[in-house]
């Protein structure tokens, strides 16, 4: 178990965040998230020792971080930081390898039992066909399962990982995120990540610590949803956050355009959200009617096959109004 005391973070008397009082359980994945500049980054460098809190006290398993030594930390929490790996000469085994380092001996020599565990690491990740390439040889992705099959292979209860998606397209985000959920489950260590990736984190996490101004407000991410503490966190005037499904929408400007539409398909779905993207006004009274068909749409007289086609229609009944 993780718990602060009152903890304020910050860099001399610069404060981020007081008075936190946070916990964290067994098996849980943490998502960080709030705007840039809240203290998400400096709040995991200060659980991971990195740097002293300015006041208050972090303990894990009652033991107090600031107190403890850099061997002691080690085997109690591994971090991951957002910096790209580049050691190009370095195999992915010897990489992950590098988790045991508090463990091995002097010279560095692994036993058997921490070969097994750099392998099961890489299992993890599923990373094992892998083990011999260059991390010259593999993608970013790759890379970072890597970093995280090290911070496994590292054993610690606590992982701590700073943005572990920022420099990956959209498909690697997604499997990142979901490998943390799967980790989570599977090894029973606490995973706190900070994260920008709002709409996975809203799906994934067990819990939620929202970073917003000098307070940070845990809790499950549906009730901050419903209580619009999330909403109004990253309050803006071009988006908000949709209560019904958690998902984002861009506030576009609204035409003079009204439209009826009747049918109930997933055509019909994304043509209402083509409308909001067009400023186009859905109105079940509008004089301008859509009857979405298994075979596409009927505007009038007229037979069109794609939205595209609709919408050159409908904008050009907008040019006349």
């Amino acid at each position: 178990m993780l718990i602060t005391k009152g903890l304020s973070i910050g860099y001399g008397k610069h404060i981020v965040q007081k008075k936190l009082n946070l916990k964290a359980g067994d098996g849980m994945l943490i998502c960080l998230v709030g705007k840039n500049g809240s203290g998400k980054s400096t709040l995991l460098r200060t659980l991971a020792g990195l740097q002293q809190p300015i006041s208050g006290q972090i303990l894990l398993d009652d033991k107090n971080i600031s107190k403890l030594s850099d061997f002691q930390r080690s085997i109690l929490i591994s971090l991951v930081l957002t910096d790209r790996i580049e050691i190009e000469n370095f195999t992915v085994f010897e990489l992950v390898a590098l988790g045991r380092y508090p463990y091995s001996s002097w010279n560095g020599t692994l036993s058997k039992d921490d070969n097994r565990i750099v392998e099961d690491a890489l299992g993890n990740v599923n990373m094992l066909k892998m083990r011999d390439c260059f991390l010259s040889e593999i993608s970013d992705g790759e890379k970072q399962r890597a970093v995280i099959a090290k911070a496994l292979a590292q054993d610690t209860p606590l992982v701590l990982l700073d943005e572990p998606t920022s420099h990956l397209d959209l498909l690697n985000r997604i499997e990142i995120m979901l490998l943390l959920r799967s980790l989570s489950l599977k090894t029973k260590k606490t995973f706190i990540l900070s994260t920008h990736e709002l709409d996975l984190a809203l799906k994934i996490a067990d819990y939620m610590w929202l970073m917003d101004g000098n307070d940070t407000i845990a809790g499950i991410a549906e009730d901050l949803m419903l209580s619009s503490v999330f909403q109004q966190s990253f309050e803006s005037r071009n988006f908000n956050f949709d209560t019904e499904d958690g998902h984002y929408k861009i506030l576009q400007p609204i035409g003079n355009l009204r439209v009826a539409v009747t049918g109930d398909t997933p055509h019909a779905k994304w043509l209402k959200r083509a409308f909001i993207r067009c400023g186009i006004v859905e109105d079940k009274n509008a004089e301008i009617h859509v009857q979405v068909c298994n075979n596409g749409f009927v505007v009038g007289d007229k037979q069109l096959k794609t939205i595209e086609e609709v919408l050159t229609l409908l904008n050009s009944y907008q040019t006349k109004l």
